[in-house]
């Protein structure tokens, strides 16, 4: 089974915030949907976290390596990709177009097969997981009627993030943790994120480490990106200082970018996010690393309902991963994948035990925000 070619679908119109200081708005692509289509009439889906334009460069880059290459090896056929684009954009928009690729390499496999990806990657140690619901911080008198209607959709796992913490005041920060807690209950799950990969983010290790310390007496399970992505040795600092777990690498791309970070010890978590780091072939590699480490690894794959996909099945394959993050209220994950999720009575998320990544796409949903016609998009999949 060879590559026929591969497209670009940029979602746009109802691109949710991001929490960014340059905010995002609807109509702006920062996600992209990649089609592997073969000669054989398969296709394959994945997701880049990156806008449109950039994944249509690299696609112009990359074409000469992926076309006619075994649409069923998806480790070899990225790391050829890798190798040979060394000198344009490495780590940058080619090496998330090429996690893109990769993640529909993957589906293909397993529809070729008819296993889910999951099994492909070595066996599934469970067929559901715990979801958390990944908020924006509001003001404290806000973060109340943010959090109780998720709460009703049966979600009992929460991360609040960005927004104004640590942005405004230490008293800020601790009013609106405590008005989450107090939202969601005792017995919820409840994970805090500075968004340190904000631009010229203010935090020092020292803010950090106190915050850690108030973020303890609301039993919040994990701090997230407390500090600068680049400053290493303060997250081995405030890991070591933290009663709290550090968790943090959304925005590192490959394993050879996480190797140093999993061996100076400066997470508790690993995040890595299929749609940039180079697709589920690295991510695996990363998660493997973790767990010699010592390091649970949660994906971060969470932006469109294929990231979510990847997520669950990568969670499927590793014994210590029980979560998974799921923006609510977001079209590109609810609408794009035909038929939705559904939370069970325990708030889990079952994992697709059909073949490939286990979802369907809805086609008429991904037309809608692609800007295209339901029959100019089918007609560009035939």
């Amino acid at each position: 089974m060879k590559i026929r070619d591969v497209q670009a679908f940029g979602l746009r119109g109802r691109t949710p915030e991001g929490g960014w200081s340059n905010e995002l708005q609807p109509d702006d692509c920062v996600h992209t949907l990649i089609a592997v289509r073969t000669d054989e009439g398969l296709t394959g889906w994945g997701s880049v976290f990156t806008s449109e334009e950039l994944v249509r460069g690299s696609l112009s880059i990359l074409r000469p390596l992926y076309a006619g290459e075994n649409a069923l090896e998806p480790e070899r056929v990225s790391e050829k990709l890798h190798q040979n684009t060394f000198w344009q954009g490495r780590g940058g928009a080619i090496t998330h177009t090429i996690s893109g690729i990769d993640i529909a390499l993957w589906d293909l496999l397993g529809k070729a097969t008819g296993q889910p990806v999951g099994r492909l990657l070595g066996g599934r140690y469970r067929d559901r997981v715990r979801p958390y619901a990944s908020l924006l911080m509001r003001d404290p008198d806000e973060m109340e009627d943010a959090l109780l209607p998720v709460k009703e959709q049966g979600f009992r796992a929460f991360k609040i993030g960005w927004g104004p913490f640590g942005r405004q005041s230490s008293a800020v920060d601790e009013a609106i943790v405590d008005a989450a807690r107090e939202a969601i209950g005792p017995d919820s799950l409840l994970m805090v994120d500075a968004g340190a990969s904000d631009a010229f983010w203010p935090g020092t290790y020292k803010w950090a480490l106190r915050t850690s310390e108030m973020l303890a007496d609301f039993n919040v399970a994990w701090f997230e990106e407390a500090l600068q992505p680049d400053a290493m040795q303060d997250y081995v600092n405030l890991r070591q200082g933290s009663p709290v777990p550090i968790a943090g690498g959304e925005v590192l791309t490959r394993r050879q970018s996480f190797q140093p970070w999993l061996e100076a010890g400066a997470f508790d978590i690993v995040q890595p996010d299929v749609t940039k780091v180079g697709g589920i072939s690295e991510e695996r590699r990363i998660a493997i690393m973790a767990l010699d480490h010592g390091i649970r690894f949660i994906p971060h794959g969470w932006n469109t309902a294929v990231g979510l996909a990847a997520d669950l099945q990568l969670a499927s394959a590793f014994r210590d991963t029980d979560l998974v993050e799921y923006l609510t209220g977001s079209p590109f994950i609810d609408e794009i994948a035909a038929g939705g999720w559904q939370l069970d009575d325990e708030g889990m998320l079952a994992i697709p035990a059909t073949a490939g990544l286990g979802i369907d796409i809805n086609l008429d949903a991904l037309a809608e925000y692609t800007g295209l016609s339901s029959a100019q998009l089918r007609e560009k999949l035939a």
